[in-house]
């Protein structure tokens, strides 16, 4: 079953999200519009965070492992801001790193999938389908792909991917029981470990 906005809203007060946002928002106080984040009928609109954002580039003589991936391969954004608010540039047919504002603790009968937002994939912007398991908890490290042929922003603190949750029966091992290599990341981008 996917959970609606009441169910989400309860276990948000057991501390499934934190912080909490229980309103979809659109504009800040000052009215100024920006990419809608916080509680939606079926799921939840996760912040970009502003802390960091890295981008993937080549480095001669080295090759992407999964399972060792070098810092050296990414490089820090840097953070701009303008009237629009403050944002990271992914460079045009990229890949890039950030990492969720919010952080999520989820049960052992929940698992949730992190889905891009419509508004991002009008502009090229594809953002990697990341499952959090029941019994996962932390800050999610989110996946960007920039397909276009353009440079395009993605804002600080504003809405950057929806995440659904999906409960069932709770389960025999889970990612928590299993202590996966991701357990209880920081707001900061987190690589794979040996």
């Amino acid at each position: 079953m996917i959970l609606n906005d009441r169910q989400i809203t309860e276990l948000a007060k057991k501390g499934l999200i934190k912080p909490f946002v229980p309103d979809l928002i659109r504009q800040t106080e000052a009215d100024r519009p920006v990419l809608s984040y916080g509680l939606s009928s079926f799921g939840y609109d996760l912040r970009l965070s502003a802390r960091e954002f890295r981008i993937f580039r080549h480095v001669p003589g080295t090759v992407l492992d999964p399972k060792a991936i070098s810092p050296r391969n990414l490089e820090s954004a840097p953070l701009h801001e303008d009237a629009h608010g403050r944002f990271f540039i992914l460079p045009a047919r990229s890949y890039g790193l950030g990492v969720a504002v919010e952080r999520l603790h989820l049960p052992g009968n929940l698992t949730a999938i992190c889905l891009g937002k419509s508004t991002y994939a009008r502009c090229g912007i594809i953002a990697n389908v990341t499952p959090a398991e029941a019994g996962w908890r932390g800050h999610l490290t989110l996946e960007f792909s920039n397909s276009s042929a353009a440079d395009c922003r993605l804002y600080a603190d504003e809405g950057i991917v929806q995440i659904v949750f999906l409960e069932g029966e709770p389960c025999t091992t889970s990612y928590a029981t299993r202590r996966g290599k991701y357990q209880d990341q920081r707001q900061r981008i987190t690589l794979p470990k040996r």
